[in-house]
């Protein structure tokens, strides 16, 4: 018995200046076993050649739709070719990322077949790429100890989701009743989709098998000051949704999402002093500051008492030297 009724699918990959990849994206596209009703394609401003590339596949494949709008990122364009397109399940697909053959009929199967209702999405694991198509890891998803599919909130709220939208599957209806993308993110905004969705109230499916590839690309947002800033307004969103509750004694804040934050930020700091990134170290040294307040309080004194020495990016990496010797010495000790 089928669970949803409309089950056409509309493939949706964003481009930005992706004349390298596009190709490739959109042919693992056509190349599926189950294929789309919809193929469209948003070209998010590109400045390079890779718009013409795709009206080049779009007059051997009609199917393929090139819709163009000015730069405002990928979480905007997705969104933009959301609006545009009319399919019940959304399967979005990265510029840079590829589907391998059977990866709609595979995570088609949970709305066709699946008891668990109401199903907001389906998702599943990933191989990682090189930059030159070299096979990195195979299912990747694998060595990371998070949780799929996705059950706790806890667990959503202190890891990171690791639910890659180019290996996902979404009814519409899901996707827009919380509102699709937050477009003033270009980084977390597939965690923040996949987390409000859940939050909604709509169930997960998740492949253990990898049904697509990730491209390690370091020319990826996942790089970029945009990404960092992207990263607090994330941050600020979930601290505000999900304050401490002292009267339940539930401290979301401060056992779950401060400590996630913090933790990333103090690594990003590190690599800025070892770098001597001055402007990265300091960027992160003050949002290490706005998440402090949220900590556990021993380590809001100790973030107090550094905070002077770490301006000085001489004085950090004394600091830091010292912090992993000290970590050397108990580790030797037992």
């Amino acid at each position: 018995m089928t669970a949803y009724s409309d089950l056409s699918i509309v493939a949706i990959i964003p481009l930005y200046n992706g004349a390298r990849w596009i190709q490739q994206a959109i042919e693992s596209v056509l190349s599926q076993t189950l294929q789309p009703d919809e193929i469209i394609i948003v070209d998010d401003g590109s400045t390079d050649d890779g718009a013409a590339i795709v009206e080049r596949m779009r007059r051997e494949h009609p199917i393929i739709r090139l819709l163009r709008k000015p730069n405002g990122g990928q979480s905007s364009a997705r969104n933009f070719g959301v609006a545009h397109s009319k399919s019940a399940l959304i399967a979005l697909l990265d510029q840079d990322d590829a589907w391998y053959p059977h990866h709609l009929e595979m995570l088609i199967k949970p709305f066709r077949e699946s008891d668990i209702t109401p199903l907001g999405w389906a998702y599943s694991n990933i191989d990682l790429v090189t930059e030159n198509n070299e096979m990195f890891c195979y299912d990747y998803l694998n060595d990371l100890q998070v949780e799929h599919p996705k059950r706790h909130l806890v667990r959503c709220l202190k890891e990171d989701m690791h639910i890659l939208p180019s290996a996902s599957l979404i009814l519409r209806q899901a996707f827009e009743s919380v509102g699709g993308f937050d477009e003033r993110l270009c980084g977390y905004e597939d965690d923040d989709l996949f987390l409000r969705i859940f939050c909604a109230g709509w169930r997960n499916v998740y492949l253990s098998k990898s049904l697509s590839f990730w491209r390690m690309n370091s020319s990826s947002a996942s790089y970029s000051p945009r990404m960092a800033q992207s990263r607090m307004i994330y941050a600020g969103k979930l601290l505000a949704q999900f304050p401490d509750n002292r009267q339940h004694r539930v401290y979301f804040a401060r056992n779950w999402i401060a400590p996630k934050f913090f933790r990333i930020l103090a690594a990003d700091f590190s690599y800025a002093v070892v770098d001597r990134n001055h402007k990265g170290a300091m960027r992160s040294l003050n949002d290490l500051a706005e998440m402090a307040p949220y900590m556990p309080y021993r380590i809001q004194l100790l973030f107090r008492l550094a905070k002077p020495f770490l301006r000085s990016l001489l004085l950090a990496r004394i600091l830091l030297s010292a912090g992993r010797l000290a970590r050397r010495a108990l580790v030797s000790a037992h």
